[in-house]
């Protein structure tokens, strides 16, 4: 029976919260599919996707809503709704849907990543020492944030009532009557101290937060097995497929070509037109890519003009699509070339880079289930899935986050492995 239920809103999320239990060897189930029949599910942690960060705030509340309610009625115990660490998505409306969905009054939310230094501060959410708002996120062309102050971000998208809150370390008097407590975090230390307080007053039922807190739940919920499950041995060839905006990862993908990755970037048709992947074109294209995987061991491809993305958006306008349909279309076009090369011997391990470009890939392969094994380090997370008799490992990342020399750093990791 399911023990413990994390809903995420996209797929990258999904993974790297499910990857705090299986590194822990604890049976977790990872589905995109908010249609979940529990009784089927044999798991100590189910992560179920809902896909419903670019959704309406009200399409998002009533799948969230749905979801929760069936958990809580076929007896789930615990119920952790994943949030991005950057605070994107229906962040409000999916907690006060999961608030209403378990039956429970308050629901504690503790958004910080302190690992990968996202912290709440006096109820202000930085990333790396920058204001939610004011840091790359707020400027994001698909889904800016504009609330640094969490309980403002949270009464911008429902009519619950918010409190902020500091660390919990023991005593402190919590309001009771506030529906949503959002709680600071600056360090590992602030969250295990929260939520051992949190669990002592019996306030674990509903919770919500990214990775960063659902590292500490094992512990909190009795379910750590005391050992790290340890990186397999990896295929030393790496390709990355990103199909991030985010200037962070543009930085990434700059220094790994300036450090010997080979960089291809799809042009507008090849990422925009309908029917591309089913022309005598596309299937050229293909035998380049795989010709380019066979000569080099360390291959970039993108979805980013080049300069700018202009070209994109002006292709984009003669085809008359919306920014949701761009969205959607450039994933799927990643989706598919991938599943073109999938079988092909030149291929190695893969990083993917943002969760639409993870979960249209899924969605071409018709797979709807990735199985987390480890971190390769904090909100890097390796994966494994099997389409038409080849396994692949598969390294995802959310698109705006990790070192300037990540790709370099995973690719010298898995060719040299310590031993």
């Amino acid at each position: 029976m399911v023990l413990l239920l994390i809903i995420a809103d996209d797929f990258t999320g999904a993974l790297d919260t499910g990857v705090q239990f299986t590194s822990r060897g604890i049976q977790t189930q990872v589905v995109v599919n908010p249609e979940v029949d529990f009784a089927s599910h044999d798991t100590t942690v189910l992560v179920v996707d809902t896909e419903t960060r670019h959704l309406p705030a009200s399409q998002a509340y009533d799948i969230v809503a749905r979801l929760t309610e069936k958990a809580h009625k076929a007896g789930v115990r615990y119920i952790y709704k994943k949030t991005d660490s950057a605070l994107r998505g229906n962040i409000g409306a999916e907690l006060a849907a999961a608030l209403k969905g378990s039956g429970e009054k308050q629901l504690s939310f503790i958004p910080a990543f302190p690992q990968i230094d996202r912290v709440t501060r006096q109820g202000i959410h930085y990333i790396g020492g920058t204001p939610v708002a004011e840091s790359p996120f707020g400027k994001d062309p698909f889904e800016p944030v504009r609330y640094s102050r969490v309980t403002e971000l949270i009464a911008s998208q429902c009519g619950l009532s918010a409190a902020s809150l500091p660390a919990l370390t023991g005593g402190e008097s919590i309001p009771e009557d506030k529906q949503i407590l959002v709680f600071d975090s600056e360090s590992i230390e602030d969250l295990c101290r929260t939520g051992r307080q949190l669990a002592k007053e019996g306030r674990l039922g509903v919770l919500a937060g990214c990775a960063g807190f659902a590292a500490v739940l094992p512990e909190l919920l009795g379910i750590d097995s005391g050992h790290f499950v340890p990186v397999p041995h990896l295929d030393p060839r790496l390709l990355v497929i990103c199909g991030s905006v985010n200037p962070i990862t543009t930085a990434q993908m700059d220094y790994a070509e300036q450090k010997g990755f080979r960089r291809m970037r799809l042009s507008p048709r090849q990422k925009l037109e309908p029917g591309y992947w089913q022309t005598e074109e596309s299937r050229e294209l293909l035998a380049s890519i795989e010709e380019m995987l066979s000569k080099y061991p360390r291959c970039i491809i993108e979805t980013n003009d080049q300069g700018s993305n202009q070209p994109t958006a002006d292709y984009a306008a003669k085809l008359g699509i919306d920014r949701e349909t761009l969205r959607v279309r450039i994933a799927g076009s990643l989706g598919q070339l991938v599943k073109g090369i999938f079988s092909s011997p030149s291929l190695g391990t893969i990083l993917m880079t943002g969760g639409d470009t993870l979960l249209q890939c899924m969605n071409c392969l018709e797979v709807n289930e990735l199985e987390p094994i480890c971190e390769m380090e904090k909100g890097i997370v390796l994966a494994r899935f099997t389409y038409g008799g080849h396994t692949r490992h598969i390294i995802t990342k959310s698109g705006g986050f990790g070192q300037e020399s990540l790709m370099t750093d995973l690719a010298e990791r898995i060719a040299n492995p310590v031993p």
